[in-house]
């Protein structure tokens, strides 16, 4: 609800600091004592569009602040949260500062915003109705919600908007594997090519160092060949190491026996190992001298090969040690190619499937609204004729939307039109009424809607213009139920609406110290009220008999309420 307004410097308002209880609250005063100065106010801090002549004359910027206190569960704390902005305790400033260079700031909390910002935030927590303004309902974007939520359909809605977004990921999936498909098919040729050519070649991993050394020893075959000739026959030749080993060998033997000296014994042993030593060598070099069997028509094979294989890589901008793998990737782009018919059938499939169990849940939700509608219908034409608009009409219309235009809400257009007179077409609200017509066809919507309508303070501005007598008594009694179920203000020219109030807000005008002229507002209770409620039955001149009326306008109106 609102808590406070206070306004500084907005053309006939000085400075205003006004706090608004719950229940219902009017404002009365004579026309032009600036009651809708407190409105255009109210707006500036809610997010209404800026005019720098708001500014009071001799002041270079104005500003509103408006206090709410709001449920802690309340849906703008979503957004305030996303926005990083804390009101734990459940209140809330929503501050507009205007200049008079045109510039205008704003705050939630004291935290800068953007103007949208806070006119989404003020939307959520105020709703005005009046002969120049009116949101919510005169969006026709909010029907469909508004009837979901009086006919209590959120788990049907629940459902259909699941269902929804599950047929639209099957559609979003076959669409994408279509496109996949044919893209592979626009290039199977091309890949076709390449998977022949790299199947051709065969590559495999680590060939490319293989075939590089194996080049190199053939590159190196003759001077191979020869060192290891020359290297046996140095160890094996006539004249070679192991024979001149052997030799030194059988020369010690000879000396054993001779002496004692133990020297003999390790020269003969260091010799014998030697030998052996010798020998393996000797060996070793023979086994790789016979492995070494060059072929000339071989080199040229391996060049071939490896030439091959790093031009194919140096095509594909890879490494030869990385083609498996890409004649792999290959392979598999040509088998998603063989199986796209079949894989694209599945999700037809499915998507059909998803579609149909869609639009099962949408005429489901189709026909529970149609029953809400009825209702809605029979209950707003109810409280019509009490408010002046006996010859008016109230449907709620549903249009059946194009496949292009299905959504998770369904395959509904939802739309509130009314007829102000019998013949004549139904049209949507804000076309075929007039200001005051307009807020009596919200006021009957409100007070069927009161129960789940979130917005916790609602204004009606001159609800009553036009009205009199029983029609004027009406809507107070209305706004008064209303007031039960959220906070209501109404500016209002009718003493039998202002006798409802829970409390009473005078609104006039008076010369200040300087000699300017400005709006004050003050708190009217017992005789004070009762002498407003009787200039408002009896004009400037204020008789006995319209103080005697106000009296008993006053107390019939709080038995009404007390009941």
């Amino acid at each position: 609800m609102l808590v406070s307004l206070n306004i500084r410097n907005v053309v006939l308002i000085e400075h205003l600091n006004l706090t608004f209880p719950a229940g219902l609250c009017v404002f009365t005063g004579e026309t032009g004592a600036g009651k809708s100065i407190l409105l255009d106010s109210l707006a500036l801090a809610l997010g209404s569009r800026m005019d720098s002549g708001l500014i009071r004359k001799g002041e270079k910027q104005a500003s509103v602040t408006a206090e709410f206190s709001v449920p802690c569960d309340a849906e703008c704390f979503t957004l305030l949260n996303e926005h990083g902005i804390e009101a734990s305790d459940g209140t809330l400033f929503l501050r507009r500062i205007i200049s008079e260079d045109g510039k205008s700031r704003a705050f939630i909390n004291d935290e800068p915003v953007s103007v949208s910002f806070l006119k989404q935030i003020g939307e959520i927590l105020l709703e005005v109705h009046g002969q120049f303004a009116s949101y919510g309902l005169l969006d026709s974007s909010t029907h469909i919600d508004i009837l979901d939520k009086y006919g209590k359909l959120e788990s049907k809605v629940k459902a259909c908007q699941n269902a929804f977004t599950k047929w639209k990921e099957s559609k979003e999936e076959l669409i994408k594997a279509r496109e996949d498909a044919e893209k592979l098919q626009a290039e199977e040729d091309y890949l076709r090519h390449v998977y022949g050519e790299l199947e051709t070649l065969s590559p495999k991993s680590g060939e490319e160092e293989a075939l590089a050394n194996r080049r190199t020893l053939l590159m190196n075959s003759e001077k191979i060949s020869e060192n290891l000739e020359s290297a046996y026959t140095a160890l094996q030749g006539s004249a070679g190491a192991a024979t001149g080993l052997r030799d030194a060998e059988r020369s010690i033997e000879r000396l054993s026996g001779i002496s004692e000296d133990d020297d003999f014994t390790k020269i003969q042993e260091a010799l014998a190992r030697a030998s052996i030593e010798f020998d393996e060598a000797a060996n070793l070099i023979d086994s790789v001298r016979s492995r070494m069997v060059f072929d000339v028509r071989e080199l040229e094979e391996i060049e071939d090969r490896l030439f091959t294989l790093r031009d194919l890589a140096r095509k594909h901008k890879t490494t030869p040690d990385t083609l498996p793998e890409l004649m792999e990737s290959f392979a598999a782009r040509l088998n998603s190619i063989d199986l796209a018919d079949e894989n694209i059938g599945a999700l037809e499939a499915k998507e059909a499937t998803d579609k149909a169990d869609y639009q099962k849940k949408a005429e489901d939700l189709n026909l529970a609204r149609i029953s809400a509608a009825n209702k809605l219908d029979k209950a707003v034409m109810k409280e019509l004729p009490a408010l002046k608009l006996e010859k008016a009409s109230f449907f709620t219309v549903m249009e059946k939307l194009p496949e292009t235009l299905w959504n998770p809400k369904g395959m509904d257009k939802v739309s509130f039109l009314v007829a102000t007179n019998k013949g004549r077409d139904a049209a949507p609200l804000a076309k075929i009424a007039s200001g005051g017509e307009l807020s009596r066809f919200m006021l009957a919507l409100k007070l069927n809607l009161a129960e789940l309508d979130t917005v916790p303070a609602l204004i009606f501005d001159e609800i009553d213009s036009g009205m009199g007598g029983a029609a004027a008594t009406a809507i107070g009694e209305r706004l008064a139920r209303l007031s039960n179920k959220c906070q209501v203000m109404v500016v209002t020219h009718s003493p039998q609406v202002a006798a409802f109030a829970d409390y009473h807000l005078f609104v006039a005008k008076s010369a200040t110290a300087g000699g300017l002229t400005a709006t004050q507002v003050k708190e009217l209770s017992g005789e004070a009220r009762k002498e407003e409620i009787a200039r408002m039955l009896s004009g400037s001149r204020i008789s006995d008999e319209a103080r005697a009326a106000a009296g008993v306008l006053l107390e019939s109106t709080w038995k009404k309420q007390a009941i």
